[in-house]
């Protein structure tokens, strides 16, 4: 029960993704925590993710990625496959290519449920986020060059805004906040924790009383 009550939950608040546009406005972004720092006039690059949610017997899981530590940007970071559209691609074909690329995700194993807030990076990437329904635990295998690791995390600690803290650096003077979800040895943080932040608002909503269908469906 609990899973069906996710996935329609996911069907209903999640835009369709036949309705995607390569020039749309983000609704999220690494300035929401920051609204001090200069947010510069740009032309954003398209980005997706994929979000695979996994049904399992006995509750939702999410799959992330820790990256390699030999690339050359954002090593060792947690992450969803994912990365900048081709030419001529949606949202949907870049995430599901990079998910085979990434971890050899087959794209026939996953059902597309919708797309969530589109995402600001301050590195200059508008990401949009794929949201894939899995009805069996899949087989993956990363992909030594990008991919240090592939694990689940459990829906129900994602989407429970007890374990979302806000956490910060300092670089060059400034003070830049960012939401991080630690799990387990794992830090899950930056653009990754962000866009799981704005899906949990989109799902369940601001306020403290979402809290009782968030159990609802990860029971």
């Amino acid at each position: 029960m609990s899973l069906a009550t996710l996935r329609e939950r996911l069907i209903d608040r999640l835009e369709p993704a036949g309705g995607w546009i390569p020039d749309q406005t983000a609704a999220r972004s690494d300035f929401d925590l920051n609204p001090g720092l200069d947010r510069p006039i740009r032309t954003l690059r398209p980005a997706a993710v994929l979000i695979p949610v996994i049904a399992r017997p006995e509750g939702a899981t999410a799959l992330l990625t820790r990256r390699a530590d030999s690339l050359a940007s954002h090593t060792g970071q947690i992450a969803f496959p994912g990365g900048r559209l081709d030419a001529g691609e949606t949202a949907v074909d870049a995430a599901l290519r990079e998910a085979m690329e990434e971890v050899a995700l087959d794209p026939a194993s996953v059902e597309v449920l919708g797309v969530g807030d589109a995402y600001e990076t301050g590195t200059g990437y508008l990401i949009t986020p794929v949201i894939g329904w899995l009805a069996q635990p899949p087989l993956t295998r990363p992909s030594e060059d990008e991919v240090a690791e592939v694990f689940e995390t459990p829906w129900d600690f994602l989407m429970d805004p007890a374990n979302h803290r806000r956490d910060f650096y300092d670089r060059e003077g400034q003070r830049r906040w960012f939401w991080a979800m630690p799990w387990e040895d794992r830090y899950i943080w930056g653009v990754t924790a962000g866009i799981l932040r704005a899906l949990r608002v989109r799902l369940y909503g601001e306020e403290a009383s979402p809290a009782v269908a968030v159990a609802e469906d990860a029971a």
